[in-house]
């Protein structure tokens, strides 16, 4: 253990490939090079540096400035960065045991080292001298005015300004959390390896394609089952296979299966971590001054508050309610029986295809992955930036599935794009991007390097990967942020790339889905992978006009979970020591919100809510539907002014995704569109008008 009074001492990490910056181009991890055994030693002497930097900005006997205090701080922590970011950029999709077990011991340890840098009030009081000097802010421009006015906020909303008793209790709250949410995540992922469903006969099997027969095999041989199959789950309730297996009894085992998943009384049950995080974000809460989780979590967010929050969502709420139950009828009327919760997708889908003739699990044979890739989502970044991507096999990844991209800008090289599709029992479930090297010009990092993650089945070898309606829009989504990450061009690394508030970073990947179907882009992607033909346009246009239908149970099933995390964090510490059955107070908050309707469950249920208890979306699910208010208003404004042309990407970057978080996200949309957006746009396409 390095002495934590002490910068790290190069001989400390001999050998070690975090000791030195990276070799490679583009400052790739040496992921070649990497082992388990890496991180902790280098975690502990990058936290000893990094105490020792801010040791000295702290105690600095000049006068507080920009420079010595601001720009130092921003300089600080190279060793804990580099290392920081190659874990926790892969750790979720390398969950291995070891890796895991780092994450355990280290995640209270991190959270310590960041509060004993954000609660010293010496710091604080040097920040807040800088940002109260009227002339040294005069002397900056925007960027560095706005990373001053964004320290301060940060400093204060996390606690620095409370006495030194509230401090060290605040300390304890916050390695507790990070320890409970790491439990979280790691009880989860096994409950869900757990609950796989097995399938002996492939008669049941009837409904999905032959690829996704052939990955149910190759996850059962995978798993030691030769002859058997094995469907994995994924983190939404719904899975998509229940949109396609005609064997109902099925249907209902991988229905229950999903909704399993943490709640089963074994060791993995993660009810009891629930109360307890939520008990101590109510308690944190309080000790930072504010009366619950949802207001200390919203107070540094563009919706600044829950009681806006819940003024947007409340009537769209009971609007989406309603219009799923006329859906329902509607359901029940095509299975000529009542339906249960496991039977919507699928009849949903036939409903789909009888009135408008659109089939989404027939559609795969057009989305074959590699095409979907680089004849629709590069070729849509090639019209609207100019990037081109350059695979790079010479570039080591973090596992062999990961492929290397160089991106190029008009030719000139801009970062590399890691692609990490498939599915495994050491990936979390659902679809994310992560960065392993932020843009700065302060630090002289001109590259950036960002990930994509799917949990796409994997085929057999010299199979084909076809994907669902969903996995597409999907990969155009985390593509969005992708980008966010590759074209921001910031000084500073505190605002590099989706680093902004967190019910504005889902915007910018919301609208990177609308190339999806846009007619210019599909035509080009959209080929039968067998006969190359390509998909009817009259199918095109009925599937355009469907996309209306199902949107009752899509807004429902978000809402209900976007409303049960405002509910669970609405708690005051009175309130949150009082419950002790989980299950029955998600009950009664989908009731008091008219979305207890057992048939549409919420998108994610509390005891597999990885979003609100590990992946730090507490108080925040909300963000994707906020999001959306300027997503659906931007799809109007491309529309309007001739959709996939450079002119209009370079408007949109210069406004928006270039900008990453250094500047007011809201000032800035509005100098992009010329007024705020108008959320007349997002009612409309979810038929809430």
């Amino acid at each position: 253990m390095v002495d934590p009074t002490e910068a790290a001492d190069d001989s400390s990490l001999q050998g070690n490939p975090f000791g030195t910056p990276s070799p490679l181009p583009f400052s790739l991890p040496p992921f070649d090079r990497i082992q388990p055994e890496h991180y902790g030693p280098a975690f502990d002497a990058g936290m000893a540096q990094h105490r020792a930097e801010v040791e000295a900005i702290a105690a600095n006997i000049e006068p507080p400035t920009f420079a010595n205090t601001l720009l130092a701080l921003e300089r600080s922590g190279e060793l804990l960065t580099r290392t920081g970011t190659a874990f926790f950029g892969t750790s979720s999709a390398l969950a291995t045991p070891e890796i895991q077990a780092i994450q355990e011991e280290y995640a209270p340890k991190l959270a310590a080292h960041s509060d004993a840098i954000g609660l010293d009030s010496r710091l604080y009081a040097r920040i807040r001298a800088v940002h109260d000097d009227a002339d040294q802010l005069a002397a900056l421009d925007a960027e560095a005015r706005y990373l001053v006015e964004r320290y301060l906020t940060e400093f204060t909303v996390a606690g620095a300004g409370l006495d030194d008793e509230a401090k060290a209790r605040l300390r304890q709250l916050n390695e507790a959390l990070a320890s409970l949410t790491t439990r979280f995540e790691k009880q989860l992922l096994a409950d869900a390896n757990d609950l796989a469903v097995a399938v002996d006969d492939v008669s049941e099997l009837d409904g999905l394609t032959a690829g996704e027969v052939s990955a149910a095999a190759e996850a059962a041989r995978e798993h030691g089952h030769e002859g058997s199959y094995l469907i994995s789950l994924v983190l939404p309730t719904n899975h998509p296979h229940l949109a396609s297996l005609t064997n109902r009894e099925l249907r209902r085992r991988l229905h229950d299966a999903q909704r399993a998943r943490g709640s089963r009384g074994n060791e993995n049950d993660t009810r009891g971590l629930v109360l307890e995080i939520v008990r101590l974000r109510a308690e944190r809460a309080r000790l930072l001054g504010y009366p619950t989780h949802a207001h200390a979590a919203l107070a540094d967010s563009t919706a600044e508050s829950p009681e806006r929050v819940l003024e947007r969502l409340a009537p769209m709420a009971r609007a989406a309610a309603a219009n799923a139950r006329t859906e329902q009828a509607a359901l029940e009327s095509e299975a000529g029986h009542p339906i249960e919760a496991p039977d919507w997708a699928f009849y949903s889908n036939r409903v789909r295809a009888a009135t408008y003739r659109v089939d989404t699990a027939a559609m795969r044979p057009y989305f074959e992955a590699e095409r979907v890739l680089r004849d629709g989502i590069f070729f849509a970044a090639e019209r609207l930036y100019g990037l081109t991507f350059h695979e790079r096999p010479d570039l080591p990844g973090y596992h062999p599935d990961v492929r290397v991209f160089e991106v190029r800008e008009d030719g000139t090289p801009i970062g590399l794009y890691l692609l990490d599709l498939y599915t495994r029992d050491t990936k979390k479930g659902g679809a994310w991007m992560s960065s392993l090297v932020h843009q700065s010009t302060l630090l002289d990092e001109p590259h950036a390097v960002v990930t994509n993650n799917l949990n796409v089945p994997k085929p057999a070898p010299g199979e084909p990967t076809l994907l669902t309606f969903d996995e597409v829009t999907t990969f155009f989504h985390e593509f969005g942020h992708a980008l966010h990450g590759l074209l921001a061009r910031v000084t500073y690394p505190h605002f590099s790339g989706t680093q902004v508030f967190r019910d504005f970073v889902e915007y910018p990947s919301q609208v990177n889905e609308m190339w999806m179907l846009w007619p210019e882009v599909l035509a080009n992607y959209a080929v039968h992978h067998e006969t190359g033909e390509p998909m009817p346009q009259d199918l095109v246009d009925r599937l355009v006009a469907s996309r209306s239908w199902g949107e009752g149970f899509a807004t429902s099933e978000y809402l209900a979970a976007a409303l049960l995390d405002q509910a669970w964090h609405a708690l005051d510490l009175e309130q949150a020591a009082a419950v002790t059955d989980v299950d029955a107070f998600e009950q009664r908050a989908l009731e008091d919100v008219g979305l207890a309707n057992p048939l549409v469950p919420p998108r994610y249920s509390t005891p597999y809510f990885a979003h609100v208890f590990a992946y730090a979306y507490d108080a925040a699910y909300y963000a994707y539907i906020w999001s959306e208010v300027l997503d659906a208003d931007t799809v109007a404004w491309f529309t309007e002014n001739g959709g996939l042309t450079r002119a209009n990407g370079d408007r949109y970057r210069r406004y928006v995704i270039g900008l990453g978080g250094a500047g007011d996200p809201l000032a800035s949309y509005r100098e992009f569109r010329g007024q705020d957006a108008d959320p007349r746009h997002l009612l409309e396409r979810r038929g809430l008008l």
